[in-house]
């Protein structure tokens, strides 16, 4: 269990500042972001990268992508599944698409994969690339040799805590989406949780609930994130991959940590991994997320079933409404066993500063956790094992 102080964690957190680049890029200047993006001609944006070049880009965008009059599709390449890269292929014009190509070492397997497909398909150039990745990786070198514009990841910014650098803010700007009222939104977040004088609100929350889940971490072990909406579909994703790659560890006691993420969908997993919650082992805690707003006036029309009259009730609502009463219901029923974790997470509405500030103190929560963990919530060399291995597969195939 985790003795470290509150004060303690929290200073630790104020040190890193100096040397771990995320937690500065709210205060980065858009205005490049914004110019390159108006340049761009091509109705098509698809981003060819995987993990952490894509999962928080996608998360802000299925979160908004209904709810904007964006001026262009996005669509992402990341998996080397032959049947995906052609489904997805055939629904965009090739000739009237921007590739944007992300990847923070510059050798990503799956990205530089896909990469030399494409190429073998059209012609990529100046005109229709945009690199993203360090600026000393062997993918920057490429794109120089070949005039391809090239925006960096910094070397202080992990994968996976990039989405508010170029990595989320160019390919969404091309789109249409607001990037400074997403920074405007981790901002807020940032300095609740940082000026603590002004307001200990974020930064109670926070810490007490990184203490709780640390310290329960072996009794509770799986951490349930389930979202009432399913434009938080992308968030899911995106949260499994912070968690999981971030808090898998050993300690410095050479003790293995982590907490099992797993991301859900309501209503539609009330009816499925509800049950395994209320029944089945108390090795669970839930956070369910709602959204206040849908911006949706849609509602249940009062159509004459004949056989389902007892239904009529619902005649009228809205099916916001709906979906927000399915949610509380969730809650209560889940609070009435008095034995499940669970907490609630309110989201303001359907906008760039509410998807931007949950990210953002998600992220926060991340780093705490791993101080309560004693370790290192930024390298990932499980994952690196596993990509020599693949190396020297490949070599002898």
């Amino acid at each position: 269990n985790p003795t470290i102080s509150d004060e303690d964690v929290f200073n630790e957190i104020v040190e890193e500042k100096e040397y771990i680049g995320y937690y500065n890029l709210v205060n980065q200047e858009t205005q490049g972001f914004k110019e390159d993006a108006c340049s761009v001609k091509q109705k098509n944006i698809v981003v060819i990268g995987i993990g952490g070049s894509t999962l928080g880009t996608y998360a802000i965008y299925k979160f908004l992508k209904h709810s904007k009059t964006l001026t262009k599709q996005l669509y992402f390449l990341e998996t080397t599944d032959p049947i995906d890269i052609k489904s997805k292929l055939e629904q965009v014009d090739l000739a009237d698409t921007l590739f944007i190509v992300i990847s923070k070492s510059g050798t990503t397997i799956e990205t530089i994969s896909i990469f030399k497909y494409i190429h073998s398909l059209i012609t990529l150039d100046k005109e229709n690339t945009l690199i993203i990745t360090e600026n000393d990786s062997k993918l920057n070198a490429y794109a120089k040799a070949n005039s391809m514009k090239t925006f960096e990841i910094p070397k202080d910014v992990g994968g996976r805590f990039s989405v508010l650098s170029a990595v989320g803010l160019l390919p969404l700007a091309i789109v249409g989406i607001d990037i400074d009222e997403l920074l405007l939104g981790a901002k807020e977040v940032h300095e609740a949780f940082f000026n603590v004088k002004n307001s200990r609100e974020v930064y109670i929350r926070v810490l007490k609930k990184a203490r709780f889940l640390t310290e329960y971490k072996n009794s509770f072990n799986i951490n349930v994130v389930f979202s009432y909406s399913s434009r938080l579909e992308g968030f899911n994703k995106w949260y499994i991959q912070l968690w999981g790659e971030s808090l898998g560890k050993v300690d410095v006691n050479s003790t293995r940590q982590g907490l099992t993420p797993i991301g859900i969908i309501g209503p539609i997993d009330q009816h499925s991994f509800l049950q395994l919650i209320v029944e089945g082992k108390r090795d669970k805690s839930v956070t369910v997320i709602k959204v206040d707003d849908f911006y949706s006036d849609l509602k249940i029309p009062p159509t004459r079933l004949k056989g389902l009259e007892e239904l009529d009730y619902i005649d009228n609502i809205e099916f916001s409404s709906l979906i927000k009463s399915q949610a509380d219901s969730t809650i209560e029923c889940i609070n009435n066993l008095n034995d499940i974790p669970c907490d609630v997470i309110t989201i303001d509405g359907v906008s760039e500063k509410a998807i931007a500030s949950l990210m953002y103190e998600y992220e926060l929560l991340t780093s705490v956790c791993a101080k309560f963990m004693y370790i290192n919530a930024y390298d990932q060399p499980g994952v690196e094992s596993g990509k020599i291995i693949l190396k020297e597969k490949l070599r002898n195939i």
